[in-house]
Order: C-alpha cells, then structure tokens, then sequence
C-alpha cells in the first residue's frame, strides 16, 4: 500500500511554490488516494490536473497500482487546517462541539489554539416579558471542536 506521508510529500513540494495549500491526504486500502486542496481566492481545474500529473509522474503505477483523485475543499467541508479557518475569518460558520452542542456564527479569529465565534444567545433579563439577543464573542479550543464549517445561505 502506498504511504499517505509519501503522497503528502509529493503534494507539499509541488505546492510551495503555488498559491495553493494542501489540506488533506487519504489513502484507502484498495489505493484510493485522494489529495484535497485549497486557495485563498478560490481552486481552478487546472490547479488539480496539474498536482495530479505531478504526482503521478513520481509515484510508480508498475510496482504497485493506484487510483488518484485531486479534488478542492468543497465549499460545506469542514475546515481541517488553520489556513483554512484565516481564510474564513468574517464569515458565518457553525460548530459542533464534541459535548454535541451545536453553534453558529461569525467567525472573529483563529490559531494554533483555537477560535472565536460571536454567538448570539437568547437570555430573558429579569423583569423582562421577552427574550432578547445578547451577542458574546466566545472562545474554544480546536481540541472541544468536533467540527467548523461555513454556513451558506441563499437569500
């Protein structure tokens, strides 16, 4: 079988010199690889075919066969490195969390640590007849993340 840290090598090295940044890297029992990137601005089909030639001109098919897919990060993906959250700082996302809380909201910042999302709670004041909205930035760290992924709505 051939080796996800081989594939990721090959990927990394043909994209430092690109705009683009590697994501992900699978590799099934059945040698299915799939190589999953990422833009800033956004991934072009020429930016796929490219890594995919450029890897399977260095991985040999004869000493051991193999399928390859080189795909984009799809827009409802969850977010998997911390380029991704950056580049999606401003934007609406939700959260689950591993207690299995669910959450939304706009993305304020991200690192090496973890995230803040403002959250828009609804909290009865005393004395109050109704609920009202209190917005609260909140903090959470990568490790109580089950998931982060942009919501898209189509107004």
């Amino acid at each position: 079988m051939i080796e996800t840290k081989i594939v990721a090598g090959l990927a990394e090295a043909y994209l430092a010199d690109s705009e683009c940044y590697l994501v992900d890297v699978t590799v099934a029992p059945d040698n299915l690889i799939v190589v999953e990137i990422d833009h800033d601005q956004a991934v072009g089909i020429d930016d796929c075919v490219a890594l995919s030639r450029y890897i399977e001109a260095r991985l040999d098919r004869d000493a051991e066969d193999y399928e390859l897919e080189v795909t984009s990060a799809g827009l409802t993906s969850p977010f998997k490195v911390l380029r991704q959250y950056l580049k999606n700082i401003g934007n609406e996302v939700e959260v689950l969390l591993k207690s299995g809380e669910k959450l939304s909201g706009q993305l304020k910042a991200a690192d090496d640590t973890g995230l803040v999302v403002t959250v828009g709670r609804q909290v009865k004041p005393e004395g109050a007849k109704r609920k009202v909205t209190v917005w609260a930035d909140e903090r959470y760290p990568y490790d109580e993340i089950k998931y982060t992924k942009n919501i898209i709505r189509f107004k």
